[in-house]
């Protein structure tokens, strides 16, 4: 690991904090040294969740209904790999909230914060992985969820600066007819 000049306590928290927020924006702009880190951190956080999205399990559970009657409800839940992936990925990312819409009430925000406790870790399960994982299929590659795009230097220090962003599109299917 680069020491990036910091101490290893300070050096991990500006490494959770900019891989969560280039799982929560899709680019960040920094330095290349920091890039790189940064790319090795959200690419494991990324296999974590595609390793674990689809175990989840089927619970029944009984229900008291507005009448006082009790009823059996089926309820799906976080399998015993996903929930460890889970508080694994909340240990070690930084928690995300998602921004108020132009036109939203705060009433809505606020409900809408509700809804769901950790926005970027579902985001991790509900988008990226089952993306990421239909690609790997589709393609036969495994990772590659990031690149790193160097822009040159930066003004005032010289700093060579890099973009690390999600990689969106799927690439061309290998042919297996060449020699």
């Amino acid at each position: 690991m680069r020491k990036l000049g910091r101490t290893s306590e300070q050096r991990m928290a500006m490494i959770r904090s900019q891989a969560s927020e280039l799982l929560w924006y899709g680019r960040l702009e920094t330095t290349v040294g920091r890039a790189k880190e940064v790319q090795k951190y959200a690419e494991k956080m990324i296999t974590l969740a595609i390793n674990t999205y689809e175990d989840v399990a089927v619970v029944k559970k009984d229900k008291v209904n507005a009448k006082g009657e009790t009823v059996a409800v089926e309820e799906t839940v976080d399998g015993v790999r996903k929930l460890a992936a889970r508080r694994t990925m909340m240990a070690k990312l930084r928690e995300m909230k998602p921004l108020k819409e132009e036109k939203e009430s705060k009433g809505d925000y606020n409900k809408r914060l509700r809804s769901v406790k950790h926005p970027l870790i579902e985001k991790l399960f509900r988008e990226y992985a089952p993306f990421y994982a239909k690609r790997a299929n589709d393609c036969g590659q495994k990772g590659g969820y990031t690149r790193v795009i160097k822009l040159g230097q930066r003004r005032g220090d010289g700093a060579q600066v890099a973009v690390v962003e999600l990689v969106k599109e799927t690439p061309a299917k290998k042919n297996s007819d060449k020699k």
